[in-house]
Formats: structure tokens, sequence, C-alpha cells
């Protein structure tokens, strides 16, 4: 079992429901974000498109971050989601500096905080708080390895790109083009 997400950006208004959402459900401090919007511009002048897009932790398969944690604070649970555990975390940032989607980042309290899949939801048969509250259902997650799932049938049938591929991180969030 490997946990994804697939973001349709043709859907994607860039209405920060997702972001509102998470810091609600997660109790994330003001003036931090675990996910947010951005805004690309992407062709060649003048047949231009606006990508909006929704970004989070990539919850790779092979992550810099976990690797270069010296707690081990940072680890890979069930599903392939990646955690902190704020009480072994010693607040040295190199999980901040490994990330290549500056994912990261330092919680008033002392540690680094990113994006979990929402597992406590997930541990109970939700899905995430992101794509729960999506008014325009651009977010979709769920276990990747099995076929019958929503979001393996899409990647099998839409064209996607991930971030940062040639890192070599192996994410598991794919963006719908």
């Amino acid at each position: 079992m490997r946990y994804a997400m697939a973001i349709d950006t043709k859907k994607c208004v860039g209405c920060s429901d997702c972001v509102v959402a998470c810091q609600t459900e997660n109790n994330v401090p003001i003036g931090y974000a675990r996910d947010w919007i951005s805004e690309t511009v992407v062709g060649i002048y003048p047949d231009l498109d606006l990508e909006i897009r929704s970004e989070r932790c990539n919850h790779c398969i092979n992550a810099p971050c976990v690797r270069t944690c010296p707690t081990g604070a940072s680890h890979i649970t069930e599903g392939g989601i990646i955690k902190v555990t704020p009480f072994e975390c010693i607040g040295c940032g190199a999980c901040i500096e490994a990330c290549p989607y500056d994912a990261r980042f330092f919680h008033p309290k002392g540690y680094v905080e990113k994006c979990t899949f929402c597992e406590h939801r997930v541990k109970n048969g939700q899905s995430t708080a992101c794509a729960s509250v999506c008014p325009t259902h651009c977010i979709y997650f769920g276990n990747i390895d099995d076929p019958n799932s929503e979001i393996a049938k899409i990647i099998a049938k839409r064209k996607y790109k991930v971030l940062a591929q040639e890192a070599g991180t192996k994410p598991q969030i794919f963006y719908l083009i």
C-alpha cells in the first residue's frame, strides 16, 4: 500500500480552501502552512497558460529529508507517509535544507512540521482535509497501489507531471495536466 495524491491543474482555481482546511484540521500556527497555492505561467509567448496548483510535501519514495535527519525524527510510516516526531526533532533544519519542494517549516515550539496526508483521518477511513473540502474536486487521494482506487485509475488515464523530477525523489504528488 502506498498513499499518493493527484491534483488536477485544469480544475484548481486557487481558492485556498485546501490551505484553510489543513490549517484548521491540524492546528497549524497562524502565519505557517503545510500546503499552499502556486501559480505558474507555462508556455511560450504568446501561447501562455496559467497553471494553478495546490502544493505540499510530496511524500517521496526516495526522501532526502528522511536520510538527512540525524535523530530519526523524520521517518516513513505505513503507506509511505512521511512524518516528523516532534519530541525527537532537535530543530537542526537538515531536513528543511534537503527537501527540494520547500515543504517543511520550523514550528514555533522548536520542531519541524509538514503535511502528514492527514494520517489521523486516513486511519479512520476518511480522506485528507484538503481533498474533502475542495469545491472543484481537483484533489484525489488514496492508495495508488490498488488498481481499483480512484487515484490509480486517474493516474492511469491522464497525463501528469511531478515537480523537481530531476531530484530523483520519486514524489507521490502527481499534477494532472
